[in-house]
């Protein structure tokens, strides 16, 4: 109910208003990559990522802002699709597509000179937050006066699909029912009584839910996370929390979580050049089943020139895989260019 009124206030908006000649853009990027493990010499260590994004906007007579983009997958296939209408009421921004998911946004927020703790590539997978990403959803960004900026996304069935206009989804899957995803980013310097003491200091925090209550004897999915981040002069540094909790489909399954920590340390040397140290620990534990670990450390230098970076990493981990006495290391060369 909600949403449709949401829906019928901006149709009565938009009737009354024209648009403006838009325009239309091309952005993307092209990385290359070199990645070697010390364990393993096997299959080709040449990668390649690429993505195209088009990009249009335009203004209507009474302020509101109407922005569209379509992006590409790696296989240059359709990706991700928008339409956002800002300057609603002058208070928000109202979206409705495949991105811009409030947990995917902040998987990992803590600073890096080039890559992720757990972005080498090396196989060793650890569970992102986010799992709502990609799919079709309403959603709307807004501040709030002390508390910062609010992304809330709506999914009315978080099946995964991607439909086209005038069409539903074929999932019939009754484990799987609506999503909800929020994130809040708060300057810290804006709270009361703190004034200038906490200048370049953030919190976010973020959650998102997905509801299988359809389904008896079942346990929702659900991500929770929040991170403290700050930047003074060259230096910057963050820490993150994260719990993923896979949940379950039948009264006999198993839920599996995820409990993860994030530190990244970075220090930029001149305007072009950066260093980070960043680690990544997590622990995958299951109803039955003793916790594992799984650990990553890894430095990372990052080198822009213009559009054009070159980044390393050198990423070790321990319990690779979650299992016991299984080492990797991994080292990655990328060159990317963004036009």
């Amino acid at each position: 109910m909600k949403l449709t009124k949401i829906l019928v206030a901006l149709s009565f908006l938009f009737a009354v208003s024209t648009a403006h000649a838009g325009e239309l853009t091309v952005t993307g990027n092209m990385e290359a990559t070199y990645a070697t493990e010390a364990e393993t010499t096997t299959g080709n260590p040449i990668g390649m990522d690429r993505e195209l994004k088009f990009a249009g906007s335009t203004e209507l007579d009474n302020g509101i802002t109407v922005s569209v983009f379509q992006d590409t997958s790696d296989s240059l296939g359709y990706g991700n699709s928008q339409i956002s209408f800002g300057n609603v009421a002058g208070l928000a921004t109202i979206y409705i597509g495949s991105d811009s998911d409030p947990m995917d946004a902040i998987d990992d927020i803590t600073p890096s000179a080039y890559e992720e703790a757990n972005g080498s590539g090396s196989g060793t997978d650890y569970n992102d937050i986010g799992d709502l990403a990609g799919e079709m959803g309403i959603g709307i960004k807004f501040d709030v006066p002390v508390l910062g900026a609010v992304n809330y996304k709506y999914y009315p069935k978080a099946d995964g699909s991607k439909n086209a206009d005038n069409a539903n989804s074929s999932d019939t899957n009754a484990a799987v029912g609506m999503g909800e995803s929020v994130s809040v980013k708060t300057n810290l310097a804006d709270l009361p009584f703190v004034g200038g003491f906490l200048d370049g200091a953030t919190f976010t925090a973020g959650y998102t839910n997905i509801d299988s209550s359809t389904v008896a004897s079942t346990e929702e999915q659900h991500d929770v996370t929040a991170a403290i981040n700050y930047a003074t002069g060259p230096f910057s540094l963050g820490v993150q929390r994260k719990i993923h909790s896979e949940g379950t489909t039948s009264a006999t399954a198993e839920n599996t979580s995820y409990e993860d920590t994030i530190i990244g340390i970075a220090y930029a040397i001149n305007d072009s050049l950066s260093i980070s140290y960043n680690k990544y620990e997590s622990y995958k534990g299951q109803d039955t089943a003793k916790s594992v670990e799984q650990d990553t450390t890894a430095i990372n230098i990052g080198y822009t020139i213009g559009g054009m970076t070159i980044g390393f990493q050198d990423a070790q981990t321990d319990g690779a895989g979650y299992a016991a006495d299984t080492k990797d290391d991994t080292r990655t060369i990328g060159v990317s260019v963004a036009f």
